[in-house]
This record gives C-alpha cells, sequence and structure tokens, in this order.
C-alpha cells in the first residue's frame, strides 16, 4: 500500500479520508446525512480509517509517510474540534 517514504504522500494520504467524508456529507447530502445523531460522526470515522493507515504504514517502517499520515490527523482533528465547537 504505502511504497513511497514521502512526507508530504503521507499528508495527501492523510487528507484524503476527511475531505472524501466532508464532499460526501456536507455537499453532496447537505449535512442530511447524520449518523447516531451526531453530525462529527462520520468525520470521526475518517480519522479512523487515518489511524488505521498510520498503523499501517508504521509496522511496513514508513516513517515519513507515518509523519505525514499523522500531521494531517491531527490538522483535521483540530479543524473538526474548532468548526463543531464554534457552530
Amino acid at each position: 500500500m504505502f511504497k513511497n517514504n514521502n512526507f508530504f504522500l503521507g499528508m495527501v494520504y492523510g487528507l484524503v479520508p476527511p475531505v472524501l467524508a466532508w464532499l460526501i456529507f456536507a455537499v453532496w447530502l447537505k449535512n442530511d446525512g447524520v449518523i447516531m445523531d451526531k453530525p462529527a460522526m462520520p468525520y470521526l470515522i475518517a480519522i479512523g480509517i487515518n489511524l488505521v493507515m498510520l498503523r499501517f504504514s508504521a509496522r511496513a517502517y514508513q516513517d515519513k509517510t507515518s509523519n505525514g499520515i499523522m500531521i494531517a490527523t491531527f490538522i483535521c482533528t483540530l479543524l473538526i474540534f474548532v468548526l463543531k465547537i464554534y457552530r
């Protein structure tokens, strides 16, 4: 799955699930797709997917890719937290 050990490629890998969750739930479904009455749940699922990707890249000794995924996950988590708190 992770062939290149590259920080920026890890950032791209880490940004794909949250961006897809945003496109599906905020743009396409217009926030009507609420899972279990929790509007942030799709984004938390995307963060969980990122953590699984982080685990696989860490087990493959792809340190730079793991760092990129971890930083992208951290940034997305902060954005979700800030946007959901102040909304």
